[in-house]
């Protein structure tokens, strides 16, 4: 019994998943979720308690994995400045993946103060990884300058995003030259 729960729970994240990617929070309903499944709706309740819920349970279950894939491209890099860079890139590689596209949804999404705040946690682990690469780099505020590092990953992921004019390879060029070397570059 406890191993159906599971599948049908694993089943209930992976369409709320592609219902996030396909259609962003609006298309996460738990009609949907019943539809995608082949639960009854009432189902999907004994599940999760809320759309809430389900964001919560995606964001513990993707974040660490993405943030994974992260950590795993920044190791394989040789030097501090290679580590900068494999973490913009492997960000923005992940972009069309369905737990990234699910996770960008989530974030741009009304939640409660509980989920709101887990996402907040996995962002803040996800900036932690840059800091001692930045602190290598002889960065005077390595902190600080890993939130701007973010906000020029997290600019660059809705420009990907948005489907604008450039290519997705040349909004990741740029995002790494201004990583590495600011307005400069």
């Amino acid at each position: 019994m406890a191993e159906h729960r599971s599948m049908q729970r694993a089943a209930l994240l992976d369409a709320a998943r592609s219902l996030l990617s396909e259609g962003g929070t609006e298309a996460l309903t738990f009609p949907a979720l019943a539809e995608r499944t082949g639960l009854a709706r009432s189902s999907v309740y004994e599940y999760f308690r809320s759309r809430a819920a389900v964001v919560e349970e995606l964001c513990e279950v993707d974040f660490p994995v993405w943030a994974a894939e992260v950590a795993a491209a920044m190791e394989r890099a040789g030097t501090a400045e290679g580590k900068v860079e494999a973490y913009v890139r492997r960000q923005l590689a992940l972009v069309g993946d369905r737990r990234h596209r699910a996770v960008v949804a989530i974030s741009a999404s009304e939640l409660d103060a509980g989920a709101r705040e887990k996402i907040r946690a996995a962002h803040g682990g996800l900036v932690a990884m840059i800091v001692e690469a930045l602190e290598e780099l002889g960065h005077e505020q390595p902190r600080l300058a890993a939130m701007l590092v973010q906000g020029v990953v997290d600019a660059a992921v809705r420009r990907i995003e948005l489907g604008a004019a450039e290519d997705p390879t040349v909004v990741t060029d740029a995002a790494v030259a201004m990583a590495l070397r600011g307005v400069n570059g």
